[in-house]
């Protein structure tokens, strides 16, 4: 894959994960003002994240990390790519259906692991109940995500990276439907007041829509995987030797991934203790999401089957170059939007959320945390560079190490900050993790040669790149203090927040072009090209 079809790749899936970072704000924030920081929003919470957990955990973490590389020599040696395919397919099911059925039964222990805080009070057998609903989606979803991986592998980013719009669409539909009152029911609580009533009608449309949104998404990606000449058919699971070879570099990235879980379970833990502290991280964490899924997630879609393939055919100088541009783009857009979220925050969270159940304190306390999680973000994007120079060779052992480091760094910042600073500690601890995992991602590639180092074009463009950022913090900061009256009032802070943010994209872009950081024109070629 060249440099251009490369960053053409990077902006397929950015577009299409921007769409849907876009869709989830839609959601989060009609969420928010329905059901704001109290016990149905955070039992929802808890029970959406158990299966999407799991899911980092199975498929995104673990089998499409060992799966990719294989599939991806498979794929350059035409050796049988589709039956591989399909026999992955078929374990994988295997595997989670029977872990979808264990978890019905042990899901007030999976709900206690995840949020102790709420035992003893109705969050807890909420949780439960909506955790039983929406858990099958890990199978739907994993099953999603190897054929993501199929698709990824080929060269094709369009459909997989689309495929999550679908969820937010189905959410979207759920609540607009439970606030018409279209389907005419009220769903009674031992509290009886108009307002539980309506929140639990909101909450349980959205379990059962997280449900259909998953099997939704399976479909489509069936349907292209067809189209892309690999037709997955249901069968039998049968232990061949490539799948032996896949389930002994699976593991050490399972248990990676496992680790990885017990850091955000680390958070929730924290967060559980603190009243509405749950909500306040989430709504935080999907502001921070939207650059880390656009930036992050194309980078290391679209990293992981070029590198595999350039190894596999011994082309160390498009490796390096591939993983030098990949690294180019990820900071050129990452590092001014920690920027923003630094020194920005309150005026994003307000306007974008604060109304209906949604108040000023929630808004305050929800800032912050972007502002923590924000000092964070070039380091959890940095990881999806680095990391596929260890999964490319099949070495999962090595990430593993690292994340084990990580989480007892997160587990010892986040109780002790927890206890100084309350449920802040838990954003301050997967800050300091994320970049303790990245030291250790960047020192243990030193034995990997020149194909693991940046090259002196992306050396030289850093430093342009932290100073065009940090010149645009200045303008935004400014900025912010100007527009204050119009950011507070009602109906024209949208107004007001849509030319700060214009600012910020004109400052930075204008400023990196002029001192060299990058070229708009190497964006523009690759939009031509995609």
């Amino acid at each position: 894959m060249k440099p251009i079809r490369l960053m053409s790749g990077f902006l397929t899936v950015g577009v299409w994960t921007l769409l849907s970072r876009v869709l989830g704000f839609v959601r989060d924030i009609l969420i928010a003002g329905w059901l704001g920081t109290g016990p149905v929003a955070e039992a929802f919470l808890i029970a959406f994240s158990l299966p999407n957990m799991f899911r980092r955990f199975f498929a995104e973490g673990a089998f499409n990390t060992a799966f990719i590389p294989l599939f991806s020599k498979k794929l350059e040696i035409n050796d049988a790519p589709e039956r591989f395919a399909n026999d992955a397919f078929a374990a994988l099911g295997s595997l989670l259906i029977g872990f979808t059925l264990l978890a019905q039964v042990f899901m007030p222990w999976l709900v206690l692991a995840m949020a102790s805080g709420f035992v003893g009070d109705e969050r807890f057998d909420l949780a439960v109940l909506f955790g039983r609903i929406a858990f099958p989606y890990i199978l739907f979803i994993s099953l999603a995500a190897l054929l993501s991986g199929v698709l990824n592998a080929t060269g094709r980013f369009a459909a997989a990276a689309a495929a999550p719009v679908l969820l937010n669409i189905v959410l979207i539909c759920a609540m607009l439907v439970a606030e018409s009152g279209v389907l005419g029911f009220a769903m009674e609580v031992e509290t009886g007041s108009g307002a539980d009533r309506t929140g639990l009608h909101h909450g349980t449309l959205l379990v059962w829509g997280v449900l259909v949104a998953g099997v939704a998404q399976l479909a489509m990606l069936w349907v292209a995987a067809g189209r892309a000449g690999f037709h997955i058919r249901l069968q039998w699971p049968r232990l061949t030797p490539d799948l032996k070879r896949l389930a002994v570099i699976a593991l050490p990235a399972m248990l990676a991934g496992g680790v990885v879980q017990i850091n955000l379970l680390v958070g929730r833990q924290v967060a559980s203790f603190y009243d509405g502290a749950i909500a306040w991280l989430s709504y935080a964490d999907r502001l921070y999401q939207l650059p880390l899924g656009v930036v992050g997630i194309a980078v290391g879609v679209v990293l992981l089957p070029d590198l595999s393939r350039r190894l596999a055919a011994r082309d160390d100088d498009g490796a390096r170059s591939a993983l030098s541009r990949a690294g180019e783009v990820s900071l050129a857009l990452t590092i001014p939007s920690a920027v923003a979220l630094m020194v920005i925050p309150l005026p994003l969270i307000s306007v974008l959320f604060q109304r209906g159940a949604f108040g000023a304190d929630d808004s305050a306390a929800t800032a912050l945390a972007v502002a923590v999680y924000g000092l964070g973000l070039p380091a959890f994007v940095l990881q999806k560079v680095l990391q596929p120079l260890y999964f490319a060779r099949e070495d999962t052992r090595t990430p593993f190490r690292f994340a084990v480091v990580s989480m007892g760094v997160n587990i010892v910042v986040a109780v002790s900050m927890a206890w100084l600073l309350g449920y802040i500690g838990a954003a301050i601890g997967t800050t300091v993790a994320a970049w303790t995992m990245v030291l250790q991602l960047a020192r243990g590639t030193s034995g990997m040669g020149t194909v693991a180092r940046f090259d002196d074009r992306f050396r030289t463009r850093l430093w342009r790149i932290c100073i065009a950022a940090g010149i645009m913090g200045a303008a935004l900061w400014l900025s912010a203090l100007a527009l204050a009256p119009a950011l507070a009032t009602h109906g024209w802070r949208y107004v007001a927040l849509a030319v700060l943010v214009a600012v910020g994209i004109l400052v930075y872009f204008a400023t990196g072009q002029m001192i060299g950081a990058f070229r708009l024109s190497e964006f523009r070629g690759a939009l031509r090209r995609r």
